[in-house]
């Protein structure tokens, strides 16, 4: 089977944002978003079911390519996000690790 792309965690974070935003943004054929309950219900209430995921790609390119010719290397950037993303997940997966090993360790 091929490989999906996976939206993360979409909820928005910042107040001053809509509370669909990176839902009504980022949907494409075969993807999958998980989604919290709270976003799942905003989206359900005011969200736009619309392929939108692949809109407005030529003019992304054009910025990107603009952004590395002002010398910003989205290499490194988008490897420092990604290393930052993944050392979250694992700090988060080690804490449930441990909260379970002293559950079991007080139920023993």
């Amino acid at each position: 089977l091929p490989q999906r792309l996976l939206w993360a965690s979409t909820g928005t974070k910042n107040p001053d944002y809509s509370d669909v935003l990176y839902i009504d943004s980022l949907i494409g054929p075969e993807t999958v978003n998980t989604v919290p309950p709270a976003t799942l219900d905003a989206f359900r209430d005011h969200g736009t079911a619309a392929v939108t995921l692949t809109e407005g790609t030529a003019k992304a390119r054009a910025q990107l390519e603009q952004l590395e010719a002002q010398g910003i290397d989205l290499t490194a950037i988008t490897d420092k996000i990604e290393k930052d993303g993944v050392d979250a997940f694992c700090d988060a997966f080690d804490t449930l690790l441990d909260s379970l090993h002293e559950k079991r360790q007080a139920l023993a």
